[in-house]
């Protein structure tokens, strides 16, 4: 089992390497799901490949969010040079930028984000036949629905076990985007979850905001033995003891080391074990939803009676009986209440005197200077060194021969390099050299990436080998092997389509014109349903859809309609009995090479758009087979999440600048909808020129009475406008 590692910049790089990292997941200045980070540039992101390959790790390159045809295209120099110099693997979230990459870069691997939402076997096998090498699968899926995966496909799965979990399921949240057009499926996103909401009745919590998640040894034990591939650290954010402990924690987890759990220490608003038994409310944690640390004392008149030991520089946080931040300071000089001292420590269950606001109930440590000064030391003096094996031959009047290889997981010889030395070996006037003479020197290494794993000897018996000739041999060894490495590697793009008489793979896209829209529209209850049946010849409606549940988990498979026309997954999709099916916006079709991929679909018929991009995107699409629709009219949907989280089955929570959300339980789990809906109908000549074939109309918590007003609207042009990211488009 391999431990893929965040890296936010290079110093987390370094440490997430020094604490053993088999592969390390980062991104470019600019791109991927994490924008907000530091990331690479390209000269440091070649730094960090050659640094990797040389102690044993590998590199994957976050591009896991939506992009336009403009960014594919735009981004294909860069990746060249990436490709030439050795990058492992890619990450992605759009299955045509998959696609784009596995024409134009053939040996790199391809795997598939949590941002794809892929929760089933069937999603999976059908991404394994485009390509994709690996899947990370969303942190949503229990630990029995990991497990009936495994038995039903070979491709690798990566599972994360520790950080911050979003509430929704990732690829399907947009509170952010359609809030501020921030978009987290750009890499964007502002952290609405993490905001204070009034509920209803006026009840004030952070509603949305969940505990991190860190799996223990029970876990990771679980997931050894199905055959999971490799455990996933969230973290691009954090910083490099978080990043350092918590790869060394699980590397001792791995090893069957119950090792103590520091990375609470590090950062914290709570922990769980997230949805690997089954969803569950504890998850939540309502009270706060910033990094509070732990607890390590209470008030108690003027005094702080500590429940840890503290020490001089250590941070700490004031908090209110309501878990209210009051603000915070670092631990100075050490003073205690009835004992005169001059130290830098305080004890556990001593009486620390400190100013504090007067509200102050709890306190908390959010920098522990110990702990972080312990870790500190161990990062510069550890690093990860790749095993290499020597084979030593020493005959009489020949040639001395010094064979370099790695050995696979299998224990099979690749990369072998053969060193000869200049001068012949010897008979030995005096003392003849050892078997244990030869294995001292091979095994000195000094600073080199490398340590030795095991030396074979064959020499013959009294014979003399001056230990300066050794030394070169092992030296010129080394320096040779190090840039065999290296060159194993690199890559030449442009040999490699050559000798496949392949070329650059760009599609060229055929301008559309205007036509006559048809008009369809979304339902989600048998009421709305035969209402509108009612009025589909009165308003020309050409279809009408029952809405379905975005995500396909596996357990949940049989509570999907594989009889409605409307597909929001990809297994509803390919397991449709139908010959005509509409593919819904949750799907983040946003550019041309996706269309391409799902024309071969034969089944699909019609997709919608997806309602971050703005107009001139959409124009962009160009010409396609499958007929492309656009949303005009909904509540549109914030957020899929996994568990109940209200108490009522319809609740509506309020954020700050008064915004209204309506939260509406099913039989899979929780969706949120915006209150005030995307209206667009006002300006259908200004659609046409979009060029687009269907225009839909979403109801979602709509009553009859709402649908009417809506429908005059068709009629009338005139009324409520409200464009969200069709004008702006997202970050």
């Amino acid at each position: 089992m391999k431990i893929v590692a965040p890296a936010g910049n290079m110093e987390r790089f370094y440490s997430a390497i020094s604490a053993t990292a088999d592969e390390i997941y980062l991104g470019l200045k600019g791109f991927g799901a994490r924008r907000n980070a530091e990331n690479f540039t390209v000269e440091e992101l070649k730094q960090a490949i050659d640094y990797a390959h040389l102690r044993g790790s590998r590199i994957f390159l976050t591009l896991n969010t939506i992009m336009t045809n403009r960014e594919i295209e735009l981004l294909y120099p860069t990746l060249k040079d990436l490709y030439n110099y050795g990058l492992d693997a890619i990450i992605v979230q759009d299955i045509g930028y998959a696609e784009y990459l596995h024409k134009n870069f053939p040996s790199i691997e391809i795997h598939g984000s949590t941002q794809m939402t892929v929760a089933n076997y069937y999603e999976i096998n059908y991404l394994k036949e485009l390509g994709f090498k690996r899947i990370v699968l969303p942190r949503e899926l229990s630990f029995e629905e990991i497990k009936e995966i495994r038995k039903n496909t070979d491709i690798e799965l990566e599972v994360f076990v520790s950080g911050s979990l979003c509430i929704s399921f990732s690829g399907n949240c947009y509170m952010s985007s359609f809030i501020g057009g921030r978009s987290g499926n750009r890499g964007m996103c502002a952290q609405p979850c993490r905001k204070e909401y009034k509920t209803s009745c006026g009840e004030k919590s952070y509603f949305l905001s969940p505990k991190d998640q860190l799996y223990g040894l029970d876990e990771i034990k679980k997931l050894q033995k199905i055959g999971v591939e490799s455990i996933k650290v969230e973290g691009r954010m954090k910083d490099v003891s978080y990043v350092y402990e918590t790869v060394s924690y699980f590397r001792s987890l791995i090893n069957g080391i119950d090792k103590e759990e520091n990375t609470p220490k590090l950062f914290n608003r709570g922990y769980s074990k997230g949805y690997f038994y089954d969803n569950d409310k504890s998850i939540m944690n309502r009270d706060y939803s910033y990094n509070m640390g732990e607890k390590i004392g209470e008030v108690v008149g003027k005094s702080i009676r500590l429940d840890e030991d503290v020490v001089s520089g250590d941070g700490i946080t004031f908090v209110s009986k309501d878990y209210k931040n009051l603000g915070g300071t670092y631990i100075g000089k050490i003073n205690l209440a009835n004992i005169k001292e001059d130290r830098k420590i305080a004890y556990k269950n001593e009486k620390l005197n400190l100013n504090f606001p007067n509200e102050t109930k709890y306190v908390f440590r959010n920098y522990n200077k110990r702990l972080n000064d312990e870790i500190s030391k161990k990062i510069k003096s550890t690093d990860k060194k790749l095993e290499i094996n020597f084979d030593f031959i020493a005959k009489l009047d020949e040639k001395l021969i010094l064979k370099t290889y790695l050995e696979d997981e299998n224990g099979n010889r690749i990369l072998n390099l053969e060193e000869i030395s200049e001068t012949l070996t010897q008979k030995a006037q005096k003392r003849a050299i050892s078997e244990e003479d030869i294995k001292e020197k091979l095994s000195e290494i000094g600073d080199s990436e490398f340590t030795v794993k095991n030396i074979k000897i064959d020499i013959d018996e009294n014979i003399f080998i001056p230990l300066s000739e050794l030394k070169n041999l092992k030296r010129n060894a080394v320096e040779k092997f190090r840039e065999k490495i290296l060159s194993y590697f690199r890559r030449d793009l442009d040999s490699e389509l050559k000798e496949n008489n392949q070329e650059y793979f760009k599609l060229e896209i055929e301008k559309d014109e205007p036509k006559d829209l048809e008009i369809r529209v979304i339902v989600s209850n048998e009421e709305q349903k035969n209402f509108l049946e009612n009025m589909k010849d009165e308003y020309n409606i050409k279809e009408i859809y029952y809405r379905t549940y975005d995500i396909a988990k596996q357990s949940m498979l049989g509570q999907h309609n594989l009889d409605s026309k409307l597909a929001s997954n990809l297994y509803e999709l390919l397991e449709n009995k139908n010959s005509a099916v509409m593919l819904n916006w949750n799907m983040n079709i946003v550019n041309s090479y996706t269309i391409s991929v799902l024309e071969k679909i034969e089944k699909l018929e019609s997709f919608i758009v997806s309602p971050e991009i703005n107009f001139s995107k959409i124009r962009e699409l160009g010409k396609t087979k499958l007929k492309k629709a656009l949303l005009i009219y909904s509540k549109l949907k914030g957020m899929t999440i996994d568990i109940d989280i209200a108490d009522n089955k319809n609740e509506v929570i309020t954020n700050k600048e008064n915004d209204k959300f309506n939260i509406i339980k099913n039989k899979y789990g929780t969706e949120i909808f915006l209150d005030k809906p995307l209206n667009i109908i006002n300006i259908m000549e200004d659609i046409k020129k979009l060029n687009i074939d269907i225009v839909v109309l979403e109801f979602t918590t709509e009553t009859i009475e709402d649908i009417k007003k809506v429908l005059k609207q068709l009629k009338t042009k005139k009324g409520e406008y409200r464009e969200y990211n069709y004008k702006r488009g997202v970050y």
